[in-house]
């Protein structure tokens, strides 16, 4: 029998910092009942699709982001040695390895690929394909293994098709559940395959430390230190009534618990890639005032939350587009890991996704001018389903505010009843009536 767990000598690896384990990386037995749930993730995507299209940068390091203010984007695994990390401003990245080949981000290109890759291989598998990136998604696999018969098998069918088709390589967690399925996967990179039985959910999850639980974010982790809890194993010990106290949160509480005994009950949910909602506007003049396009931004995103609102959609994907001076034009997208209809979620996605455009550090300030003289900006939203039939599933630090509420809301419920509010007034006295604070 194929084995579960395979380990090829990598040639990239994925510029993810979620934490990952060597003794994770073994045969956790071929017992596959119940394991009906893929992760895939693709390792290094950027970075390898440069590879595949130019074979001579093969054994090279490789880093995706050029410019004296850019940031890098992705890196091979050769890149990876000398140090460089994703979000590394570029010009560190050159110190660390002046050798190193720089290319520039080509986002129309990463999505084109994406697109194929997801249609060609994943959806002739099964349409129960919940993509939350460029580069990774959830496949939930029961009725195809009629046809297939093990999970495995699937598995190391994608994984077959996508390096033999495409020149890349992607990563398989198989699991009973999402959360197990995404931790295995992220365990099996570079280029490797993860099978972890349901009988085996909790003992996988307990070895790892907290922040190998996706969720587990800086300031949670530093609730739990001052509990004394480091690692999952501990955090499972915890009851749940410790566990409210240290969290402050009793949703939050339940949540933890549940992640560290490896039980997720959320489901595979296929988003319908619909048509998008935009907004962009041309400026009277030209500008390279950061502080004026970023008004653009949030009045657009202000519009397009409300728009969502009205037609009762969430969005998922968010892209923004730049038009400058000499007419070209310059998109980037970004896949969230939740929908929302607020603006408040947007306008900061929106935000970052501008500075990674052009090349400007997340912590310059806004009243620093822009690289490039821009003429028009705009947002649209895209991957939409509809809000009463989308399970939205709150981070644990999201989980941990509603302590803070009186009405046990979470901050994104929180942010939908005011835009909401706004969205009321506005239509009772015009829409110029009430602007959103961001």
């Amino acid at each position: 029998m194929e084995g579960f767990i395979t380990h090829p000598v990598p040639t990239m690896v994925s510029m993810s910092n979620a934490p990952r384990l060597a003794a994770a990386k073994r045969d956790w037995g071929h017992d596959e009942t119940g394991c009906t749930v893929l992760h895939i993730d693709m390792d290094a995507f950027y970075a390898s699709l440069e590879v595949a299209r130019h074979p001579e940068l093969a054994g090279k390091p490789v880093i995706i982001g050029t410019g004296p203010r850019s940031v890098v984007s992705a890196a091979s695994y050769e890149a990876r040695r000398y140090g460089i990390n994703s979000a590394m401003p570029s010009a560190r990245a050159r110190q660390l390895c002046p050798n190193g080949v720089f290319l520039p981000v080509d986002m129309r290109y990463y999505r084109m690929m994406s697109h194929r890759i997801m249609h060609e291989v994943f959806l002739t598998v099964t349409d129960r394909f919940e993509q939350v990136s460029v580069d990774e998604g959830y496949m939930d696999v029961s009725a195809a293994l009629l046809a297939w018969e093990r999970p495995s098998a699937i598995g190391s069918w994608i994984r077959q098709q996508v390096q033999k088709r495409f020149l890349v390589t992607c990563s398989v967690g198989i699991a009973a559940n999402k959360l197990v399925a995404k931790m295995a996967s992220t365990n099996a990179k570079p280029d490797g395959m993860l099978l972890i039985p349901a009988a085996r959910s909790a003992e996988f999850v307990q070895m790892m430390p907290l922040r190998g639980i996706p969720g587990i974010g800086p300031s949670l982790e530093k609730r739990l230190n001052a509990w004394g809890v480091t690692s999952v194993a501990q955090l499972a010990d915890m009851d749940e009534t410790a566990l409210v106290r240290a969290t402050g949160s009793t949703a939050a509480a339940r949540g933890l618990w549940a992640a560290s005994h490896g039980l997720d009950a959320r489901q595979v949910t296929p988003v319908r890639e619909e048509k998008s909602i935009g907004s962009e506007r041309t400026l009277m003049q030209d500008t390279k005032d950061m502080a004026m396009v970023c008004g653009l931004l949030r009045s657009a995103c202000d519009e397009v939350a409300g728009t969502l609102r009205r037609k009762r959609l969430l969005a998922r994907t968010v892209t923004v587009k730049l038009r400058f001076a000499d007419l070209s034009y310059q998109t980037r997208s970004f896949t969230m890991e939740r929908p929302t209809d607020t603006a408040g979620v947007l306008y900061p996605v929106c935000v970052r996704q501008l500075r990674i455009m052009l090349g400007i550090p997340a912590d310059a300030p806004t009243d620093v001018p822009l690289p490039k003289t821009i003429r028009l900006a705009g947002m649209s939203v895209s991957s939409l389903s509809e809000t009463a039939s989308t399970a939205v599933q709150p981070s644990l630090d999201d989980m941990l505010e509603e302590a803070d509420d009186s009405r046990n809301r979470t901050a994104q419920t929180r942010r939908h009843d005011a835009e909401a509010a706004l969205d009321a007034v506005r239509r009772r006295f015009g829409n110029q009536a009430a602007r959103l604070g961001v």
